[in-house]
């Protein structure tokens, strides 16, 4: 009977590892090449022009879909294009303060997001995340040795750099030189701040060296896949992180961008106002219209994380740097 059970038990742990090769295997056979970020067609936008002071390091959300293969080829026209849309509607929010950069990277598809489990361990989102990691790498080497920056994304891009923080900042020459982090459209939470004292979460509207993150939905909504337990949060119009709701008074405007043109189609000042729920870490809205949501639950209003606070977000880059240069006697 012992002999059996053992052999059982070697025959598991056996196909236990053949399965693990293969999935490894598969991962490695149906990745795309990655993006060798010396190359001008592995950056979405490098700033040759040093109008600005400081950076932004930017990383754009999800875009890719497919079920095969699980990352994003960075040289598909489609999605190339669908990048530059982003470099207006998101990325535009801090490029006329600082000099934009954004890497391509090989961002895992929106298939395997699976609010039920750890997204950060998933070895698709590494392979993306990795790519990343080697473009910040490059940017700090040969593109930016000693200008102040900020960090921005939105979703599987604030994912991205999340994890870039986790991993890089604990480094205070690094710290000395961020601005912000604007990690929008994903959860950072209060287990980040606990084990990674570099990541702080803004208190105000002009601290410095920071993180600003918040995810947008409804009094009502539920299942998000992007907000997670213990997630932190602040209100982009009162730059506050208490439950006192900031009335639509303090919108500057939020502006919603034609999907295929890029243009501003409306901006709408005192469009919505905010309010955090401290249980749910989650910035509360209440949209005066009905609103296309995408692949998001009901009250779900993730594709708005930008538009909804658009020049808030604005100002905001505007005053951080603002006050960073001062401080730094700049």
């Amino acid at each position: 009977m012992k002999r059996s059970i053992s052999m059982l038990m070697c025959t598991f742990f056996v196909l236990c590892c053949i399965a693990t090769t293969e999935t490894a295997k598969n991962v490695e056979e149906n990745t795309p090449s990655a993006p060798n970020y010396a190359a001008d067609v592995s950056w979405v936008v490098k700033a040759t022009a040093l109008d600005k002071t400081v950076d932004v390091f930017y990383v754009y959300p999800t875009i890719y879909s497919a079920e095969s293969p699980r990352n994003m080829n960075i040289h598909e026209k489609a999605l190339r294009a669908s990048t530059q849309h982003l470099m207006v509607t998101q990325a535009g929010a801090y490029s006329e303060t600082a000099n934009l950069f954004a890497p391509f990277y090989r961002q895992m598809t929106i298939a395997e997001l699976d609010p039920e489990t750890d997204m950060f361990q998933n070895p698709y989102f590494k392979i993306g995340a990795e790519d990343v990691e080697r473009a910040f790498d490059y940017y700090l080497e040969k593109l930016n040795p000693d200008r102040p920056f900020i960090l921005a994304g939105h979703s599987q891009g604030a994912m991205v750099l999340i994890h870039l923080m986790r991993k890089h900042f604990n480094d205070p020459a690094l710290q000395k030189r961020l601005i912000a982090a604007y990690l929008i459209g994903y959860s950072v939470t209060h287990d980040d701040l606990e084990k990674y004292p570099w990541i702080k979460l803004a208190q105000g509207a002009d601290d410095t060296g920071v993180v600003i993150t918040y995810n947008t939905q409804s009094p009502e909504a539920t299942g998000s896949p992007v907000l997670t337990p213990g997630a932190v949060c602040i209100n982009p119009l009162s730059w506050t992180t208490t439950e006192e709701a900031a009335d639509k008074s303090l919108n500057l405007g939020a502006v919603f961008f034609n999907e295929k043109t890029s243009a501003i189609e409306r901006e709408i000042p005192q469009y919505i106002g905010a309010q955090i729920d401290l249980k749910k870490g989650a910035l509360i809205v209440t949209p005066p219209e009905a609103l296309e949501l995408g692949h998001f639950p009901e009250g779900v209003y993730h594709r708005f994380d930008y538009s909804f606070f658009y020049r808030n977000l604005q100002q905001n880059a505007a005053q951080r740097v603002k006050a960073y240069l001062e401080k730094a006697g700049k």
